[in-house]
């Protein structure tokens, strides 16, 4: 693997005057506008926003159409079905567009494709299971763009369409009721980040706004944030607000599913992070999806007792920890055959396959592996004649566009900039491999494959303070699109003989201009080996706070450290 290189993002003249205006400390001033928030009125929005700075749902093109169609649906009582995806994202969705619509007088039933059995999508042979249920009104959430032949067969039997997704369009779009997605030029609308239960999240607020209700609209932000954040969407505009005020609303939880799930995770009444719901909780929901239990994990929120509550999380548990099994093997036996290969040497886009691959669990492996090697790769799950594949990427290689190019090998694909799942003839599979490669040889330079830590500002230990933490704090939640800060520290002295924690970890005593910290090397054990007591050294990190024995504990946690 290679060794990160440091880039330290330059000084700006205008992080002096936007710390004197604001009152804040320059470091975090320099922060502000290492994210593009340069101007004062964005300023005071991103660190004091509220729900009143959400945007007029009916900017978006289709909302009119959409909820005219859905207030009728529910005045002439006819069956309406939401068709979901089943990652969180989905699954979620399908949850809280379905509580709002029968909050609203609704008649609704829901749809979610077995993953395993079925794949992903708005198949045109899907209309049968609609007629089945005698639905009149379909409602796709987080999938459907692409859905050009089942929306022009449903419109054949009698069926409208409204679709709300975030996913990348294709040649052409559906001919529905109404298109709802802000990542179309089309759109207008002003934030096209939104994950797709952000997307339904608007449909709801244009819905209740319509019914003089608004005031119910908090009441979703729970399962709204949750979903946003294991979509990896990027925290900035609305995502922020979603995940800002939904991780408030989560230490004070009703439902009685959520309240179960967030208990086995050990999260309840607690202040609840980012990484809480990324690591924590997200992958129990998301397992059930992932082994063909969707319905498990929808069936939970709408838990009528705590027992039957306790029973639907225990068994997410357990498909969680099978998930983990599975997980952990494919990424041994990936990382043993790009290593032994040196596979990562040879190729900028790293490809693997395997029949014995779950291809419910290779997009996470993928996901580790392009952090590791910060590389693109695509891993495949060969079986009946078929490649189903799911790839991540790196920001200075857009995957989609990679898919794009190079569809006609391609029975089926989809998804974001960085993210991807696809599906090819077995037999294509080599001719795919060289084609998509020369495409990556051609858009990738070393340098684009060398992993960069990016660091926002110098400091000195001297000015970590509480006034500093409490201007740092402002700036969360952190996550895509709004990184955790990390900055740089010169000459500090380690103070005492650096150890290994659980033959993994590494943690060092660290000291600059009198003052001491502890700093941990999370998974870096080895660093613990190079340092001795008495050494200077220069240090990359963020702040870690975490509580023990109700106490508040601050740590850095590094992400470099080079000895002078």
């Amino acid at each position: 693997m290679r060794e990160p290189v440091w880039v330290l993002r330059p000084e700006n003249e205008h992080a002096k005057t936007l710390a004197k205006e604001l009152g804040i400390p320059l470091e975090i001033a320099q922060i502000l506008i290492n994210r593009n928030i340069s101007e004062t009125q964005d300023v005071q929005q991103f660190l004091f926003g509220t729900l009143e700075n959400l945007h007029d749902p009916f900017l978006m093109k289709g909302m009119r159409e959409a909820t005219d169609r859905i207030k009728k649906a529910i005045s002439a009582g006819e069956r309406i079905l939401i068709f979901g995806d089943y990652d969180v994202d989905g699954i979620l969705s399908v949850v809280v567009l379905t509580k709002a619509l029968q909050s609203l007088g609704a008649e609704v039933e829901y749809f979610i494709p077995d993953r395993l059995k079925q794949g992903y999508g708005m198949k045109e042979k899907y209309v049968d299971n609609v007629l089945a249920r005698e639905s009149s009104l379909v409602i796709s959430v987080d999938c459907g763009i692409k859905a050009v032949d089942f929306v022009s067969r449903a419109k054949e039997q009698g069926v409208d369409v409204i679709i709300t997704d975030h996913h990348q369009p294709g040649p052409s779009l559906p001919d529905a009721i109404a298109v709802l997605n802000p990542v179309l030029e089309s759109s207008g609308y002003p934030d096209g980040a939104l994950a797709g239960i952000g997307v339904v999240f608007k449909l709801i607020q244009a819905l209740l706004e319509s019914e003089g209700k608004t005031s119910q609209l908090p009441h979703y932000l729970k399962l709204i944030s949750i979903g946003t954040i294991a979509d990896v969407a990027a925290l900035k505009g609305e995502n922020r607000l979603f995940v800002k005020f939904g991780l408030e609303q989560l230490e004070d939880v009703n439902n009685i599913g959520l309240k179960s799930l967030l208990e086995v995770c050990g999260l309840l009444g607690k202040r609840i992070t980012v990484g809480d719901i990324g690591f924590r909780l997200a992958p129990r929901i998301n397992a059930a999806g992932r082994l063909g239990l969707t319905d498990l994990a929808v069936q939970l929120f709408f838990s009528e007792t705590v027992g039957e509550s306790e029973e639907a999380v225990r068994q997410l548990d357990k498909l969680n920890v099978e998930r983990q099994k599975i997980e952990g093997k494919i990424f041994q036996q990936s990382m043993r055959l790009i290593e032994e290969k040196r596979l990562h040497e040879k190729y900028k886009l790293l490809i693997l396959g395997c029949e014995e691959w779950h291809k419910g669990v290779i997009g996470i492996v993928a996901s580790k592996l392009k952090d590791a090697f910060h590389q693109p790769i695509i891993l495949f799950s060969y079986r009946d004649g078929k490649a189903s594949g799911s790839g991540r990427s790196i920001k200075e290689f857009p995957l989609i566009d990679c898919l794009d190019e190079n569809s006609h090998f391609l029975l089926t694909y989809g998804g974001h900039v960085l993210a991807i799942g696809c599906e090819l003839m077995r037999d294509r599979m080599d001719a795919f491999r060289k084609a998509v490669s020369a495409f990556a040889d051609s858009k990738l330079t070393e340098d684009d494959l060398k992993k960069k830590i990016h660091i926002d500002a110098k400091l000195n230990f001297n000015n970590i303070g509480v006034r500093f933490l409490d201007n740092l704090q402002l700036l969360s939640p952190f996550g895509v699109g709004n990184p955790k800060p990390i900055f740089l520290t010169e000459m500090a002295e380690v103070v005492a003989q650096p150890k290994t924690i659980n033959g993994k970890h590494s943690k060092f005593i660290l000291k600059q201009n009198g003052k001491m910290f502890e700093a941990l090397g999370w998974g870096r054990g080895d660093w613990a080996d190079q340092a001795q007591r008495g050494d200077l050294v220069d240090l990359v990190y963020s702040f870690q706070f975490s509580r023990y024995l109700g106490e508040e504990k601050l740590n850095l946690s590094l992400e470099d450290i080079k000895i002078c």
